[in-house]
């Protein structure tokens, strides 16, 4: 099955320097799509240049430069039909370890940015009545974990988040839903290991910790999420909103 109803159409992504986010960038404008690519001012040069993307510097917790690269991005790639929040922090720690400041600067990228970005792209598909936001949230959304400080609580309210915001903007033909990645082979996933058994260590899971091991045996690829993502965003997934999408070989043991 060949996915459709990206050719031509505007896309923004946050955090597309990323991981994940690069790898759904490529997968955006290898459809055909013209992708706005944002990130810190730091990281979007990592991008790199390539057909039919623009790069532009955004702080997803500035609201003001959010709704301004919005208007940005419509200027540059054409009406927005597809909008994608990559753009996320870890936390780290016991929770009563973690201090004030740590733990509003994880809400405030996860969970306040995503909300400033989400609400500027609903606004902007409304009168058209027409487009689809996929959120990057996390499997640990939905399962409790230790030493992650607030990066789960920051993951679980962005589900929840999505999934209001999808209720609201149903009647407007605009989909809302969630991709939520277990272990990905990206650069924040191997900066969490001590040394080169940290790939197996996170597979076969530890009980001692409550962290069930990875049923399909092995870490999801950057590509992995993209590839779900471009599903929930395409025509073949129409009918599909408030979605939280699982993509984490098992990991979760749910459906």
């Amino acid at each position: 099955m060949k996915l459709t109803g990206f050719k031509g159409r505007g896309a923004v992504v946050t955090g597309a320097a990323g991981g994940i986010g690069r790898a759904i960038v490529d997968a955006l404008a290898d459809a055909g799509a013209h992708v706005f690519a944002t990130d810190l001012p730091d990281a979007i040069d990592q991008l790199g240049e390539q057909p039919g993307v623009i790069r532009a510097a955004l702080d997803v917790t500035d609201p003001d430069a959010v709704s301004a690269a919005v208007v940005q991005a419509e200027g540059a790639v054409g009406p927005l039909y597809h909008g994608i929040v990559c753009s996320g922090i870890l936390g780290g720690g016991t929770i009563l370890e973690t201090k004030a400041a740590d733990w509003l600067r994880v809400i405030d990228v996860n969970l306040n940015g995503a909300f400033y970005v989400t609400t500027a792209l609903a606004k902007a598909m409304v009168p058209r009545r027409q487009g689809a936001i996929v959120a990057i949230g996390s499997n640990s959304a939905d399962v409790p974990r230790l030493e992650m400080g607030a990066y789960p609580a920051s993951k679980a309210a962005l589900h929840m988040h999505m999934r209001c915001l999808g209720l609201e903007v149903a009647p407007f033909g605009i989909r809302c839903n969630i991709v939520a990645p277990g272990s990905t082979l990206t650069p924040m996933q191997v900066g969490m290991w001590s040394d080169a058994s940290g790939a197996q260590a996170v597979i076969d899971g530890n009980l001692g910790t409550y962290k069930t091991g990875i049923p399909l045996g092995k870490l999801a690829k950057p590509q992995d999420i993209a590839a779900s993502t471009m599903f929930l965003l395409s025509d073949q997934a129409g009918h599909v909103t408030m979605a939280d999408l699982y993509v984490d070989g098992g990991a979760t043991l749910k459906a």
